[in-house]
């Protein structure tokens, strides 16, 4: 017979089921490595902010890939130890987009003074472009062009002493504002012609001469002519070193007409050589002879108005 099994004993009477005890186990994380310990690390100095490039400290795209390789010669070139006589033609070349001619000009500033740069590289880099520019250039006494520039400063009184030094050739440009000179048109210490002790040369250029019998009754006789005179003899007598005079005019100056008889005569008392310029024809053919013609008053209103025939 089978053997009675022992019951359990029933549960209370209250009507709960029996519980149980449940083990619950929990996912674990992989132990991390400790942090290392920023005690031994180098501080970080002045020194390594500095090496740090523009592109390590932007947040955004970074620049490196936007920047152009820069091509770095392996040895740099001397520029020194070439001879002085390649040096003065690299200068030469350099300079050779800048008009011989120099005046009171508004564009100076676009065309000049950026290339003037140059003489800031060192002090012999300094002394051998000024004179390389300087010396090989005319510059204006009294500024001629625009108009509104006869009440400024001449551009010969704004350079500097060591700048004048340099200077081997000026320009007397004379025939405008002729009943009206500019007061500024003078010989004074302020102009600075002491301190061009090298100018050897002065080119006096004629744009009209008010002395013909055309403009008989706009001006005032023998003015103009006076007034020319005397300050092409003050500049002669500031310039000791000039030797030669260069005339030069517009077709419709006459070497006969009595502005340039005047000037021509201060030249020759000066003791100094004349010389001609390419521009003046020195015609003095029946177009510009004395009489008044409507050809030769047209002829003559288009050279006041700065128009070559």
């Amino acid at each position: 017979m089978p053997r009675p099994t022992k019951k359990e004993p029933l549960a209370q009477s209250s009507g709960k089921r029996p519980v149980r005890s449940l083990r619950i186990t929990m996912p674990t994380a992989p132990i991390a490595s400790p942090a290392p310990s920023h005690a031994a690390a180098k501080p970080v100095t002045e020194e390594d902010v500095n090496k740090l490039s523009i592109s390590d400290l932007t947040i955004d795209t970074p620049l490196r890939p936007l920047l152009r390789p820069q091509r770095v010669p392996a040895t740099p070139f001397h520029f020194l130890s070439l001879p002085s006589e390649l040096r003065i033609k690299i200068y030469a070349y350099f300079f050779a987009d800048i008009p011989t001619l120099l005046d009171l000009n508004p564009d100076n500033y676009k065309r000049i003074h950026k290339k003037l740069g140059l003489m800031r590289v060192c002090k012999q880099v300094h002394d051998e472009a000024t004179y390389a520019f300087y010396s090989t250039r005319t510059f204006r006494l009294f500024p001629t062009y625009p108009i509104r520039l006869f009440k400024k400063k001449p551009l010969l009184a704004r350079l500097k002493p060591h700048q004048r030094q340099c200077l081997t050739s000026l320009e007397l440009r004379l025939g405008i504002s002729w009943n009206a000179p500019p007061k500024l048109w003078a010989v004074n210490p302020a102009l600075g012609l002491r301190d061009c002790g090298d100018v050897t040369k002065l080119k006096v250029y004629i744009d009209f001469d008010p002395s013909d019998i055309t403009w008989k009754d706009f001006r005032a006789e023998g003015f103009y002519e006076g007034f020319c005179g005397r300050l092409m003899t003050s500049v002669i007598e500031e310039l000791p070193s000039v030797d030669t005079v260069e005339f030069d005019a517009r077709p419709c100056v006459k070497k006969s007409g009595d502005m340039m008889q005047a000037l021509i005569s201060v030249a020759q008392e000066a003791g100094v050589a004349i010389e001609w310029g390419p521009d003046g024809h020195w015609n003095d053919s029946e177009l510009y002879e004395t009489r008044l013609t409507a050809s030769g008053f047209l002829a003559k209103c288009l050279c006041f108005l700065g128009n070559d025939l």
